[in-house]
């Protein structure tokens, strides 16, 4: 009887071990993103997704952990109830813009009214009022709040006009410019506050099992 308790509990342990393992071997091998879908698809758990990690957001230390693999490695994280999977994808370098700007309605004021406002706002700007303040007093928008901050950005977020400007119009720390959109009749005023940086990310495939 003890001889088969032992058996039997070699058998489950063994078991237990090649399902264990068999994930990290499995993300090993995965490299596509149909590759990735699959597995997805064959792993059903709300935690499990594809997770990007910015250099600049992400300080924990599974962030730096993951950031200083390679690309490929795989990272495993256990606790009493599950075990997490971590592998890296991707590596980058993307480029981040950051400028603060007001923002003026052409639907709400005249051609003249925004003519005069973007002389005054630039007039107070040069008389040493911070642009932050400026910004609260003058843009039409929900960044008024933020003192006109957009925070790091990357292409895509903005409309093309006013990327275009920000990333092509060789702009200089402390420039003000205007962008226009006619479209939409949206005026900015840009202040450059940042130099562009590249940010270093990495998509990571994260899957979650349960310990039985």
């Amino acid at each position: 009887m003890i001889k088969k308790l032992l058996t039997y509990s070699l058998f489950c342990f063994t078991v237990s071990a090649l399902a264990q393992t068999s994930t990290e071997e499995d993300l090993i091998t995965i490299e596509s993103t149909k590759q990735i879908d699959s597995f997805l698809q064959a792993k059903k758990h709300k935690g499990n997704k594809v997770v990007t990690f910015n250099e600049e957001k992400h300080k924990t230390i599974l962030a730096k952990e993951l950031f200083s693999m390679s690309r490929g490695a795989v990272k495993i994280k256990e606790n009493e109830f599950e075990k997490t999977f971590y592998k890296v994808l991707e590596k980058n370098k993307t480029p981040y813009y950051r400028v603060s700007y007001i923002y003026l309605d052409g639907a709400q004021r005249t051609e003249d009214d925004i003519t005069n406002l973007r002389s005054e706002i630039v007039t107070k700007y040069n008389n040493g009022i911070p642009f932050s303040y400026l910004a609260k007093q003058y843009s039409m928008d929900a960044y008024a709040n933020k003192g006109g901050d957009l925070g790091w950005f990357t292409e895509g977020k903005m409309p093309i006009e006013f990327e275009a400007e920000v990333i092509n119009g060789n702009h200089s720390l402390e420039d003000i410019f205007s962008v226009h959109i006619p479209e939409t009749n949206a005026h900015y005023l840009v202040l450059q506050t940042h130099e562009p940086k590249h940010i270093a990310e990495i998509k990571v495939l994260k899957i979650v099992e349960a310990i039985n």
